[in-house]
Parts: C-alpha cells; sequence; structure tokens
C-alpha cells in the first residue's frame, strides 16, 4: 500500500526541504509541494529533486507558484490571485508521496483557511519536524496539540539539527508521539549524504 506523508514542521527554517528530499530518497516516493511562494527559479521542487539520484521518483508541479516570498496569503494577494482549497488535487501517481507543506501548521493561505486546513483536506498523515532552540518545546507541542484537536492522524516527529537529549526526552513524554528519527547537521548536503541520514529514519 502507497504511502502518503504531509511533511511539516514547528515553524520557517526548520529543515522541512531536507527531510522531505532524506524521506524522497528512502522511499524512492514522488515530491509534491503544493505552495512555493517566492524563488521559482530555485523551488523547493527543483532543490529536492537535486539532491535524488533514483530513477522513480516523480516531481509533480505546484498547485500554486507565487513569486513573492512571504506567507502565501500575501504572496497570492500580491500576485492578484485567491489560493483556493477545491484546486488542490491529489497528483495521478502509483508511488509513494511526499507532500511539503509551506512554513508552519497556522499559515494562512487566504483569509479564512490555514495550512492546517489543506492538510485536513488532504487526509495525509504527517510527519512533524521539530528543531532544537529556545522555545522549540512550545512550538512543537502546540503543533501537535493542534493536529489533534483537528483529528490529524501523526505518524511520528523527526529531530533536525543539533540534539537535545533533555528537550527531545520531554516533548516525546508529554505528547506521546513516536521518533522517527534524529537527523544531525549535515556537513555536505548532497545526495550521497542524503541517502546515508535515511538510515537514521525508520517508518
Amino acid at each position: 500500500m502507497n504511502k502518503i506523508y504531509f511533511i511539516t514542521g514547528i515553524g520557517t527554517e526548520i529543515g522541512k526541504t531536507l527531510i522531505s528530499a532524506i524521506l524522497v530518497q528512502k522511499l524512492k516516493a514522488d515530491y509534491w509541494k503544493p505552495i512555493q511562494s517566492g524563488d521559482l527559479d530555485f523551488s523547493d521542487t527543483i532543490k529536492v529533486k537535486n539532491l535524488i539520484n533514483n530513477k522513480k521518483s516523480i516531481f509533480h508541479p505546484e498547485a500554486y507558484r507565487l513569486t513573492q516570498p512571504y506567507s502565501p496569503h500575501y504572496s497570492a494577494k500580491l500576485d492578484n490571485v485567491e489560493i483556493d482549497l477545491s484546486r488542490f488535487k491529489f497528483p495521478e501517481t502509483d508511488n509513494h508521496l511526499i507532500i511539503e507543506g509551506a512554513g508552519g501548521l497556522m499559515v494562512p493561505l487566504n483569509e479564512y483557511h490555514l495550512m492546517i486546513d489543506l492538510i485536513k483536506k488532504l487526509k495525509a498523515e504527517v510527519i512533524l519536524v521539530s528543531k532544537n532552540y529556545l522555545g522549540s518545546i512550545n512550538h512543537t507541542l502546540l503543533s501537535i496539540e493542534a493536529l489533534k484537536n483537528r483529528d490529524i492522524p501523526i505518524k511520528g516527529i523527526i529531530f533536525n539539527g543539533s540534539s537535545s537529549p533533555s528537550t527531545e526526552e520531554i516533548i516525546l513524554k508529554m505528547s506521546g508521539i513516536r521518533c522517527l528519527g534524529k537527523i544531525e547537521k549535515l556537513n555536505e548536503i548532497d545526495s550521497k549524504s542524503i541517502i546515508k541520514a535515511g538510515e537514521h529514519i525508520s517508518l
């Protein structure tokens, strides 16, 4: 049975794209970024594609390609478009699918909907990416609480970056969520390191 995972983070610059690349390579999965805000010439889709060396993964086009590097709702406004939840349809594929979100769960897509509403609509199981910094316990637990409140299934947490055992232990204990793996900071980010990093993730 094919797996569909939505990769979201506890905030911005958490490492969603890196983790997405690792999972795409590990599962030889397809990749889909529903919304790209800004950096269209070097989008997250392009970044992930450049790190993958298997010939099975397909990279599906974004539903929205917004030219400005802001929150999706504001980028869309500047581009004179409105993000419509009904436009989001799963790409046609017979493969596993990794979906990467934009920003965190409460990023607005328009005046009525948040990123978490898109996750709910897609009915995908969530993999939450957490990164250790002062305040990350709060941000991680709040993200988990929001997902649970909407009955969105959580596959588990991946900790990205420098390890902090005390932080990780209390998050796992208080949330009851499974740790899928810990990815230490990579010295180099290339296809070989992506493959190696995948060995530290258990789905």
